[in-house]
């Protein structure tokens, strides 16, 4: 083909695109999708699984979708300072998840203590993917699951990658999955009323804020609204900031860019809110195969609120 028409064709290729980028699904609405009516596929991880999905946090990918569903969001370090949030799903399956980014080295130590997670993830640096197969959960790639994902037209790639959690899981496990070491109950004594909790990062922070009326932590990403495109505001029952080691992992990004590693076995402490009080507490996980416990700072047991959790890991 000769120069002419190879422009001619590189010409409608971007009209094309610009076209599909101009059709972009609005907040309030899921992910526009072209359903090809395929049912899941076989050989899906077993009823007891919870799902794990790693979820993109930078500006171009928000609002989210199907965080409002998750039971467990963990919000971590990446690289350049900047966050990445896993939604753990355990209680119900909302009906797309995304936009969904790669996988990090910390996930795999945070991932222990569930049984046989699955982790629905798109791509890892090349020297953890050996790690991420050996690893006691369910790898669940697009390339090993083309059925289960699509590229929305909401947003341009790589910030357009969603999953169909029905398509890779039968159904979702129920509570029991959710070995987090979490307990919950009625509102300790103790703790002081606080209205408003900023939890800052190198290139990102988080605010929560109590709302009476819902009866949530209401939560802001980088001064803005923690928006969903299918629900209301991203709020949370229960907000955890525990206090952890962050150190370079044996990995880096394309750039060169070291990517931190979280470490959350060990101990520490933290700031539990719940019910518009906030609470100084201790953690502990013995091992990777545990769950975290969090106690007052006497000792006793610190009861969360029912609801979505949301642990943010900052910098002890």
């Amino acid at each position: 083909m000769g120069h002419k028409g190879r422009t001619r064709r590189t010409s409608l290729v971007t009209a094309l695109l610009a076209a599909l980028l101009a059709g972009s699904a609005m907040a309030g609405c899921t992910p526009e999708e072209t359903d090809d009516g395929r049912a899941p596929g076989d050989g899906t991880p077993g009823a007891g699984s919870v799902l794990a999905v790693k979820i993109d946090n930078a500006s171009r990918a928000r609002p989210h979708t199907g965080i409002d569903a998750a039971d467990i969001v963990y919000a971590e370090q990446v690289e350049g300072g900047l966050s990445r949030l896993m939604a753990v799903y355990a209680t119900k399956f909302p009906k797309v998840i995304g936009p969904v980014r790669s996988a990090r080295e910390s996930d795999l130590e945070l991932l222990r203590q569930f049984d046989e997670p699955t982790l629905a993830f798109s791509g890892a640096q090349g020297k953890l993917l050996p790690l991420i197969d050996k690893a006691p959960l369910h790898a669940a790639p697009p390339e090993k699951n083309p059925k289960a994902y699509y590229r929305g037209t909401d947003k341009p790639a790589p910030y357009n990658l969603y999953l169909r959690p029905e398509r890779l899981l039968k159904s979702a496990p129920g509570a029991d999955a959710l070995t987090t070491g979490f307990e919950y109950g009625a509102l300790p004594a103790g703790g002081k009323a606080e209205t408003s909790h900023t939890v800052r990062f190198p290139a990102a922070r988080f605010t929560f804020t109590w709302s009476e009326s819902r009866d949530r932590w209401l939560v802001s990403m980088d001064g803005r609204p923690g928006a969903t495109t299918d629900g209301p505001r991203m709020a949370a029952a229960t907000v955890v900031v525990q206090y952890v080691k962050i150190r370079k992992s044996q990995f880096k990004d394309f750039l060169g860019n070291n990517t931190p590693y979280t470490e959350t076995v060990g101990s520490g402490t933290a700031k539990v809110l719940r019910d518009g009080r906030a609470f100084d507490a201790d953690w502990k996980r013995a091992s990777a195969e545990d769950g975290t416990r969090f106690t007052t700072q006497d000792g006793e047991p610190l009861p969360f609120a029912r609801g979505q959790v949301w642990v943010v890991y900052a910098k002890a």
